[in-house]
C-alpha cells in the first residue's frame, strides 16, 4: 500500500468520525445552524428588513421570512451585483455563480467566503465516505477527470463570476493537482464539442481511474473514446473503477454506460448546484444520498402537493416522513433566504437523513390532473428495460392534448442506443411502469381520458443537436425529463 493511499484510508476515518457527530444530532444540529445564520446576517439589509434580531424560532423565521424564488430575491441580489456591501451577507461575495433564467435572464447566485469552502468539503468527503466503507483507495494514485465548465472568469463591479464548476476549479486542492485532467489550457476551451475532442486526445494515454462529470456529457466523452480506440473505455482505461456523477439521476444510463466500459463501476451520487452543495451518498450499500446538515445551510420542506396552496406548512428536519415529495427550501451562508431552488426530494431513510432528488417543482405533467413527475418516468422507463436488450441514450416526456386523431397521450421521445424490436409493445410497457406509480395517470387510462403512453424515436445525435440549438451543449446544463408543455416536444417533432 503507497503512502498516499495510507493516508486517504487515515483521513476518511477521521471525517467519517466527524460527520457521525452531526448526523447523529440533525435537530440540533440545524437549530444550531439557523441560529448562527440569523445572528451572522442580523446587521446587513435583508436581517434589518426582516427583523431577524427578534426571530428566536423557527416559528418566527416563517412568519418573517417568506419563501422567494429568484424573481422574489432579484431586488436583494441586484443590490449585490451593482457592488453595495452588506445586502443579504456580511461584505461583498466572493464569486456569483451565473446560471441561465427563463424570465430574469442571467442569474447571480452569491458564492460567499463562508459558503465557498463548503462546496469544496463535500466533493471531497464523498470520496473519502466510499473510502471508509469499502476500502478502496488505489484510485487515487491514478488521474482523474472532472468534464467541467471553462475556469475562465469575467467580473463584474469588483466580483468575479462564472459558471459554478469553472468557479470550483480554482479550488482544487493542492494535493490533487497532479492527478487532476484535464490540462488547464483544454478546460478553457468554451465549445463543448472541440473541448471533449481535445480531452479524449489529452487522456487517451492516460491511467484514469476516476470520471466525474453530468453522465449526458461523460457518455459523450466516453463515446469519442471507444469510436477513437475501438474498444470499450474499461480497456481504454483498466484500472477506471469509479464514476461520480450529479446533476441527473444515473440509472436511465447505466445500461448503455456499462455497455460502453465493457463492465460495471462504483458510482458515487452528488447534489450539488449553484446555491450550495446538499448531499452526498454516503454509502454503496443504502439508498439516497445523505443531506449535509452541518455545512451553513438550514433546510425546509414544503410538500410538493401543497406548494401552490396558499401558505402551505414548512416543515423542518424533524418532521419529515420518508416517500413524501418536498420542495427544498435553504437559508445559507451565501445569504439566500427561504429561498426555492427549485428541486424536489423525498427521504429514503430517516436515520440518517438521506435523500434522492424526484424532479423540479415547475417540472411535472399535469395536462390532466395526473401530477407526474420526473422520478416517476425515470424509474418507469427503467422498469421497462429491464430483462430486455434495450439502451437508451436520453429521452423525455410532453402531454399530446390535442392529437390529430384519438385520445390524448404521454408522448415519449426517446434517442435509443439499441432500440426494441417491437416500439408499440416497449411503449406498453413504459406505461404499465407508470400505471403502477401514479394513481391519479392509471384512473386518467381506465377512464379513457388519456390513451396508452405513445414512444416517439429521436434520431441519433437528436438531443444534442437540440442543446447545441439552444446554446446548453456541455458543461451543467441539462435536458429537463419532463415539461408540462410541448415546447421541447415541438422541435423534436420538426426535425
Amino acid at each position: 500500500m503507497s503512502v498516499k493511499n495510507l493516508a486517504a484510508k487515515v483521513f476518511a476515518k477521521r471525517i467519517h468520525a466527524l460527520t457521525q457527530k452531526w448526523a447523529n444530532n440533525p435537530v440540533v444540529t440545524q437549530k444550531k445552524v439557523l441560529e448562527s445564520l440569523l445572528i451572522a446576517a442580523a446587521q446587513t439589509k435583508f436581517g434589518k428588513d426582516h427583523h431577524f434580531r427578534s426571530i428566536t424560532s423557527h416559528a418566527d423565521f416563517v412568519q418573517n421570512v417568506p419563501v422567494r424564488d429568484y424573481e422574489g430575491l432579484k431586488s436583494y441580489i441586484d443590490l449585490v451585483v451593482i457592488g453595495e456591501p452588506n445586502v443579504l451577507w456580511k461584505g461583498k461575495p466572493l464569486y456569483f455563480a451565473k446560471t441561465s433564467g427563463t424570465t430574469s435572464g442571467a442569474k447571480y447566485i452569491p458564492l460567499t467566503a463562508a459558503s465557498m469552502p463548503f462546496h469544496i468539503q463535500a466533493a471531497r468527503n464523498a470520496i473519502l465516505s466510499y473510502i471508509h466503507e469499502t476500502g478502496k483507495a488505489d484510485f487515487v494514485s491514478g488521474k482523474m477527470i472532472f468534464l467541467q465548465g471553462s475556469p475562465i472568469l469575467e467580473e463584474k463591479n469588483g466580483i468575479k463570476l462564472g459558471r459554478l464548476s469553472g468557479i470550483v476549479a480554482h479550488f482544487i486542492p493542492k494535493y490533487l493537482q497532479k492527478n487532476r485532467m484535464p490540462s488547464w489550457e483544454t478546460n478553457c476551451i468554451e465549445d463543448w464539442e472541440t473541448k471533449v475532442n481535445a480531452i479524449v486526445e489529452e487522456t487517451f494515454s492516460e491511467d484514469m481511474t476516476v470520471i466525474s462529470g453530468i453522465p449526458s456529457w461523460v457518455q459523450m466523452y466516453f463515446e469519442k473514446l471507444k469510436e477513437k480506440g475501438n474498444k470499450p473505455v474499461g480497456e481504454i482505461f483498466k484500472n477506471f473503477n469509479l464514476f461520480i456523477y450529479g446533476g441527473v439521476n444515473y440509472e436511465p444510463y447505466r445500461a448503455k454506460f456499462e455497455n460502453l466500459i465493457g463492465r460495471k463501476v462504483d458510482s458515487i451520487e452528488l447534489f450539488p448546484a449553484s446555491e450550495g452543495f446538499f448531499a452526498y451518498q454516503d454509502s454503496q450499500k443504502e439508498k439516497g444520498m445523505l443531506l449535509l446538515l452541518n455545512s451553513g445551510i438550514f433546510y425546509e420542506f414544503i410538500k410538493a402537493d401543497e406548494f401552490f396552496t396558499e401558505n402551505p406548512r414548512r416543515y423542518t428536519i424533524g418532521e419529515v416522513e420518508l416517500n413524501v415529495n418536498y420542495a427544498l427550501i435553504i437559508s445559507t451562508n451565501a445569504g439566500l433566504w427561504a429561498y426555492n431552488i427549485g428541486d424536489t426530494v423525498q427521504f429514503t431513510s430517516l436515520q440518517p437523513y438521506r435523500v434522492i432528488v424526484s424532479g423540479r417543482i415547475k417540472h411535472y405533467i399535469s395536462a390532466f390532473g395526473e401530477h407526474v413527475i420526473g422520478k416517476e418516468v425515470e424509474s418507469a422507463l427503467k422498469e421497462a428495460m429491464e430483462g430486455t436488450d434495450v439502451r437508451v441514450n436520453e429521452f423525455t416526456v410532453a402531454p399530446q392534448i390535442n392529437p390529430k386523431e384519438g385520445l390524448p397521450y404521454h408522448e415519449w421521445f426517446i434517442e435509443f442506443e439499441n432500440e426494441p424490436d417491437d416500439l408499440s409493445a416497449f411503449a406498453l410497457r413504459i406505461d404499465a411502469a407508470m400505471r403502477k406509480q401514479n394513481v391519479y395517470y392509471d384512473d386518467l387510462i381506465v377512464g379513457n381520458v388519456l390513451r396508452t403512453a405513445v414512444v416517439t424515436k429521436v434520431q441519433q445525435n437528436g438531443f444534442q443537436e437540440y442543446m447545441k440549438s439552444q446554446g446548453k451543449l456541455g458543461g451543467q446544463n441539462k435536458l429537463p425529463r419532463l415539461t408540462n408543455d410541448r415546447k421541447i416536444a415541438d422541435l423534436l417533432d420538426s426535425e
